[in-house]
């Protein structure tokens, strides 16, 4: 009984042997690693880049509401369309001598990648720099020297002046009207020029008198200029100048005025009929984004009313529907073609400059010099 038991009990650790010998391993699941796959670029975050740097060298403060504001007008206006792509900064009342190079120079040396000098004196000293720096971009404003980092740039304000004079020739009542002048370049010559084509176009016994100051920037002298003026008996006083002290100075006295660089209007009142003015912002928008995309190149620019670069401001409430008619018609013939000075076009000795039928080129009003029939004053050269 016991070898039966001890037989069957080893049967029975037999079986059990087998069985679990042959009872499959568990199945275990390895886990799933997901393929490697490139990141798109909204998920990978872009290194930070150093602003393009702009500087500017101002021949006065922006406070002078003429000259020198319209061009930091511009530089904000900059600022604005371009954000932290950029980074702009200025210099004031830097004088149009040696020490305009060492600025600029300066500038180039800290680094930064476009340089606008808004003077005609700093030419000469901005291609000496432009020549030591010639991956630095440098723009001139109203010259003519330029290189292959080096460019030009300038409006014909002569347009707007022009008109300016048609207002100033309709509501003179002394058929004398004075102009304060700056320096004796041909900027200036031709302003004075297409101010007073203007004046005689509908006035022709209108005359406009001439004093020079050989400065841009000189409050107290421009004022002094407008009172002499005053003191002969002109009844509106016009500018090529920076401030508003002539038309202050007309202001004082009851008379009227004519502004230039800005909206003097603005400042002054009413006294102020219109006013020849810039839009820099304009060119400035235009040549940095060509710089910052890679496509500027050196040019000389020289912009037009149809460019939105020089303009006409709003006239005052006391220039009357009739001489604002005459202003739209001019300007008109000036957009279809029929630019200012065309012939006939006499000196002040009578001789006759531009024939009629003829035009003057470019070249010839970026060089003039003489002074046409109506001004009273002259010129040194």
């Amino acid at each position: 009984m016991k070898f039966k038991a001890w037989i069957g009990l080893t049967l029975l650790l037999i079986v059990a042997i087998l069985v679990s010998g042959c009872t499959p391993e568990p199945e275990v699941e390895e886990p799933e690693i997901a393929p490697e796959t490139e990141a798109t670029e909204e998920e990978v975050a872009e290194e930070p880049t150093e602003p393009f740097r702009i500087a500017f060298v101002y021949i006065g403060p922006p406070g002078d509401l003429g000259w020198t504001f319209e061009h930091d007008r511009g530089r904000l206006m900059l600022e604005e369309e371009f954000g932290d792509l950029i980074e702009t900064t200025y210099i004031e009342n830097v004088e149009e001598g040696p020490d305009s190079a060492r600025i600029m120079r300066d500038y180039a040396q800290q680094g930064y990648d476009m340089i606008f000098a808004t003077s005609f004196g700093y030419m000469d000293h901005m291609a000496e720099v432009a020549a030591e720096f010639p991956d630095v971009i440098f723009e001139h404003c109203s010259g003519y020297k330029t290189a292959d980092n080096m460019a030009t740039y300038f409006g014909r304000i002569y347009q707007p002046r022009y008109l300016s004079g048609i207002v100033a020739g309709l509501m003179t009542e002394t058929n004398s009207i004075g102009y304060v002048a700056a320096m004796e370049i041909p900027e200036v010559i031709r302003g004075l020029n297409a101010f007073t084509l203007g004046v005689r176009s509908v006035n022709p016994e209108a005359e406009v008198r001439l004093v020079w100051t050989n400065t841009w920037y000189d409050p107290v002298l421009e004022r002094e200029a407008a009172v002499s003026l005053l003191d002969q008996g002109v009844d509106i006083i016009a500018q090529h100048q920076d401030t508003t002290e002539p038309q202050k100075a007309a202001q004082e006295r009851g008379m009227l005025s004519i502004g230039y660089d800005s909206d003097m209007g603005q400042f002054v009142g009413d006294s102020v009929l219109t006013s020849a003015m810039w839009n820099w912002g304009t060119y400035y928008i235009d040549t940095v984004g060509k710089a910052l995309d890679g496509t500027w190149e050196s040019h000389q620019f020289w912009g037009s009313m149809d460019d939105d670069i020089v303009m006409l401001a709003d006239f005052s409430g006391l220039v009357p529907q009739e001489v604002i008619d005459e202003v739209e018609a001019a300007k008109e013939r000036i957009l279809t073609g029929d630019d200012v000075f065309c012939g006939p076009i006499n000196n002040q000795n009578g001789q006759e400059m531009v024939a009629e039928g003829e035009c003057m080129s470019d070249s010839d009003m970026l060089n003039m010099s003489w002074l046409v029939e109506g001004v009273i004053g002259s010129v040194s050269q």
